[in-house]
């Protein structure tokens, strides 16, 4: 495929176990790279939607609805000519803002401007229907399937004229089509239900406090989304006989759990999605549960494949490989001996779940849980060197002791520092202090 990097793979572990040991963790890192800078050859295989919440929130204050506006603008402005793109409008229904047909059409001067133009006298007024939105996206998507996909959305509200169960079906209905990174503006949207919507489609979240910035985080957005040249890799994973997969996690740059996204490949194998990729890296934990053998005995505990699947009468592509082994030794130096990325990342997805649980136990009054794990989580964030996070703890809890993780909880919280703990909790560092 033309455009398509060189993509590389890098396994850590400890292979050895100890006599009886069953559990095999491994850290498989990434890379692709070689990609032009300007991203992939071939342009009018990527497509681009952009969908902003026009709900009557969004006039207050006033300057949320005119900064989503510009941002919107900003985004058009940053497509490659050449790039199927729409901007849709989100309220209690989606509407196409541009162009007036459910369709997409190409980026050039003259689209551009009218998009612009189109987004000038969109007005807010409505409620909000998150699902509702994705669906027009997909529909939008669906001539596209063979290429890079990616929608921006932008909410400032909670999910009110839908039920759970209504997003989470339309949720179903779109995996695997699209990518979709989630902004939250200002300080009344839920994390969790953005951050889930986020998790389905394999994008991100994040909080845009202040509705000036969303220009700039719009520009990076789609600038990145432009770098992408290969749509819909996944990582397929193969065990052997009565072995069993307990978990494939991302974990770089956030911790994503894709365990329960495996679509079966074959016999003993399933396809883990990890979406599209430019010049960039990312890590991967796998952890297998192999059945116990004998001193000596060395076994494949699991192969892994980058593939690419194929389109348009094309063959897949396998992209990279690699083998993670497990060796059963009566040597208790080698069988103890801890892998330094394994449990540096370990640590960084322990790090997001006990925000986030210590999060909703403070939400939910259990003060005594929100004490505990926000404590734990200080001292993960402390060993690991994962400063960014600690300094997001610290304007939540009183922090008495980092090493031990000795915190009283603050008695009053600006709810914004709350979300922004919140939302950069899965996201992660690569090494620790001292160079792990």
């Amino acid at each position: 495929m033309s455009g398509t990097p060189d993509f590389t793979f890098t396994i850590d572990q400890n292979k050895y176990l100890p006599e009886g040991g069953q559990e095999v963790h491994a850290i498989m890192t990434v890379e692709a790279s070689g990609t032009p800078a300007a991203g992939p050859v071939n342009t009018t295989s990527a497509a681009e939607v952009i969908i902003i919440d026009t709900s009557g929130s969004m006039d207050y204050p006033r300057t949320k609805m005119s900064s989503a506006i510009r941002a919107a603008q900003t985004a058009v402005d940053a497509l490659r000519d050449g790039v199927n793109f729409a901007v849709v409008s989100g309220s209690a229904r989606a509407r196409m803002v541009y162009p007036p047909n459910e369709q997409l059409v190409p980026a050039n001067v003259h689209t551009r401007q009218q998009a612009k133009a189109a987004l000038d006298a969109v007005r807010p007024a409505g409620g909000t229907a998150i699902g509702a939105w994705l669906n027009l996206a997909d529909r939008l998507f669906a001539p596209y399937q063979g290429g890079i996909r990616h929608a921006i959305l932008l909410t400032d509200g909670k999910n009110q004229h839908e039920s759970p169960e209504q997003l989470d079906a339309n949720l179903r209905s779109c995996t695997g089509h699209f990518v979709c990174d989630c902004r939250g503006v200002g300080t009344d949207w839920e994390v969790a239900e953005l951050r889930k919507v986020a998790s389905t489609m394999l994008g991100s979240v994040d909080l845009v406090a202040d509705p000036s910035d969303l220009v700039a985080d719009f520009r990076a957005m789609t600038e990145a989304a432009m770098g992408k040249a290969v749509a819909d890799v996944a990582l397929r994973v193969w065990t052997p006989q009565n072995a069993r997969l307990r978990f494939v996690k991302q974990v770089t740059p956030s911790v994503e759990d894709l365990t329960g996204k495996r679509v079966d490949a074959g016999p003993r194998a399933g396809d883990y999605p990890i979406g599209a990729w430019g010049a960039e890296s990312r890590d991967y934990h796998i952890c297998v549960e192999v059945p116990p053998g004998t001193i000596g005995q060395e076994l494949r505990a699991a192969w892994v494949k980058l593939v690419l699947p194929g389109s348009g009468g094309s063959a897949e592509q396998v992209l990279a490989t690699g083998n993670v082994l497990a060796e059963w030794t009566d040597d208790e130096v080698q069988s103890t001996r801890i892998n330094p990325k394994v449990a540096h990342f370990t640590g960084q997805a322990e790090l997001a779940d006990a925000i986030q649980e210590g999060l909703q136990a403070r939400k939910d009054g259990d003060l005594d849980t929100a004490t505990a794990r926000l404590g734990r989580a200080v001292k993960l964030a402390h060993e690991s060197g994962n400063d960014r996070i600690a300094g997001l703890l610290d304007k939540v809890v009183d922090i008495e002791d980092h090493a031990t993780g000795t915190v009283r909880l603050k008695r009053n919280v600006e709810k914004v520092d709350e979300m922004s703990l919140d939302t950069q909790s899965s996201k992660t560092v690569r090494t620790r202090k001292g160079g792990a």
